[in-house]
């Protein structure tokens, strides 16, 4: 009998930190380039994601990667990993 492991696929995201008063929390901010069928346009869409962010680390303006992980809280379901 073999065992099989299945590997999960976690969503990573690139943003820059637009707030970091919480504790051991930063802001996120996410952005994409998404194309508009009806229109056939391309928009930019932007999102902000609560990241954890151990011992306050990144600062405002900092170039972040956020990686999925389990719910940490009500909010944060990110943890930075750059």
């Amino acid at each position: 009998m073999t065992k099989t492991q299945t590997t999960s696929k976690k969503r990573v995201l690139t943003g820059v930190v637009v707030s970091d008063k919480m504790k051991d929390t930063c802001t996120v901010l996410v952005e994409r380039f998404v194309k508009l069928p009806k229109y056939e346009k391309y928009v930019t869409v932007t999102k902000k994601y609560k990241a954890h962010n151990p011992g306050n680390t990144k600062k405002i303006g900092d170039k972040v990667s956020i990686e999925e992980c389990r719910p940490i809280s009500k909010d944060k379901k990110f943890i930075v990993i750059n």
